[in-house]
């Protein structure tokens, strides 16, 4: 018993917290580890759209209103990533939320991408495109807005967070200087590739890297036959060798493109959710990206 009571005093001089973690809820799984990576021990986090699924094909259910309801905070990308009743949803729970994007300057959605009706489904992106995540160097304001949020909803917490932030901030500076020493390395004339969707255009942006897609900024986006046969003459003309498929996506339309132009699929890219080691948290799912870039774009 007098070891049980010793071990509880060293606990509260350590600052040690026994009190439940916050319960936050964040709409996706990118978010969702950001969130981890400042919470750590004083937050319990719960994705509505977890590892290897599509933001963009996302079904509200029932049991995701209950999770919001009974969060204490709820955290979403904005931009548009977030449908319709998944804002409705959250703006009606009374929950306090927050906007990762806040404050950063968004691409705009190309134009005519972003107007889609997909077997009745309508998920309009609107003006912008919301996958900042492809870009670190825009991650660290990103990280700011989830920390600033948690501080807002635990500002007992406001020390902790700060330091686990800055902690974070420095992992994203020195992932932005090795991505950026990694596609410096290969020529400029060779840094194209073929994904899915397109969701890598703040990182085309921040590293010149030219990204084509057959579908628009919503995955939910129907290609037409003429874009295909547009994409499939580009590759053939400019020689592209790195075509990928994505974690979040049926494969077929990237494989049938591979097959037409002779071109090898170099492999998958995580796009708009992580999945399983190492592309299990931002940080390991970007280095993956990076690595499976550049070493399908220097063949």
């Amino acid at each position: 018993m007098k070891h049980w009571k010793l071990g509880v005093i060293a606990a509260l001089m350590s600052g040690a917290v026994y009190a439940a973690p916050m319960n936050v809820v964040t709409s996706f799984s990118i978010l969702g580890d950001v969130t981890k990576q400042i919470g750590g021990d004083r937050v319990a986090v719960q994705n509505l759209v977890g590892a290897n699924q599509d933001s963009h094909a996302y079904h509200m259910t029932s049991g995701d209103i209950k999770k919001i309801r009974s969060a204490k905070l709820v955290l979403l990308n904005g931009l548009g990533l977030e449908a319709a009743d998944v804002q409705r949803a959250v703006k009606q729970s009374k929950v306090p939320f927050a906007e990762a994007t806040k404050g950063i300057q968004a691409l705009k959605a190309e134009e005519g991408e972003h107007h889609h009706d997909h077997e009745g489904h309508h998920h309009d992106h609107g003006e912008f495109d919301p996958h900042v995540w492809t870009d670190p160097v825009l991650m660290t304001t990103y990280a700011q807005n989830v920390a600033n949020a948690l501080i807002q909803a635990d500002p007992e917490g406001k020390a902790y967070y700060q330091q686990r932030l800055g902690n974070y901030q420095v992992q994203l500076k020195k992932l932005h200087s090795d991505a950026q020493a990694a596609f410096n390395a290969v020529p400029a004339a060779k840094r194209k590739v073929l994904t899915g969707h397109d969701a890598f255009s703040y990182m085309g942006k921040r590293y010149n890297i030219e990204f084509i897609a057959p579908q628009g900024v919503s995955s939910e986006a129907e290609p037409s036959a003429k874009q295909v046969a547009s994409i499939i003459r580009q590759i053939k003309r400019e020689g592209i060798k790195a075509v990928f498929t994505e974690n979040i996506k049926d494969t077929r339309m990237v494989d049938r493109i591979a097959k037409e132009t002779g071109v090898n699929v170099s492999g998958k890219l995580y796009s708009d959710a992580l999945g399983g080691a190492p592309a299990n948290t931002y940080i390991g799912m970007y280095r993956y990206n990076v690595k499976a870039l550049t070493d399908a774009m220097k063949k």
